[in-house]
């Protein structure tokens, strides 16, 4: 009888168990997931947080806008479907408001559609991503590219 293949968390934390050291506490990277898919954004956050970045998680765009204003992160990732208000309105909310205005963000979408990808990049998203072709490791790989310097050592 054959086994049952890993769980996506075993992956992820069998993957993690080969980050390194965590950074010094006044050097870690706060990032901020907006996403409203628990079981995606527990993907996400294992390998980020295994790689040394501090993760807050948001399940919409009022918690997100109200996490973002009142202590700002290093990096937002952002879904684009949320419940009340859409990611792209959560980021032109964003934009908006002086604490967030030049906050970095990459949008993390399950959308590949041409003027949601316009949208997002004209709204001042670094990046517009699609999760189905982008992995935890990638996203945790690339964070310092997206902050100006270099990625975790592994």
């Amino acid at each position: 009888m054959r086994s049952a293949p890993p769980s996506l968390f075993d992956v992820v934390t069998e993957v993690g168990a080969m980050a390194p050291d965590p950074q010094p506490a006044d050097e870690v990277v706060r990032l901020l997931l907006v996403e409203d898919d628990p079981e995606i954004a527990r993907m996400y956050q294992l390998k980020l947080e295994l790689d040394g970045y501090s993760v807050e998680f948001a399940g919409d765009g009022e918690t997100a806008i109200r996490m973002a204003t009142e202590n700002p992160p290093d990096l937002l990732f952002l879904d684009i479907r949320l419940p009340g208000m859409s990611g792209l309105e959560l980021l032109q909310a964003l934009r908006e408001r002086e604490p967030t205005r030049s906050l970095p963000v990459v949008i993390l979408s399950a959308f590949d559609e041409p003027e949601l990808r316009a949208a997002g990049i004209e709204l001042g998203a670094l990046e517009y991503l699609i999760k189905s072709q982008t992995t935890p490791g990638e996203v945790s790989g690339n964070v310092g590219g997206w902050l100006g310097s270099p990625p975790p050592e592994e």
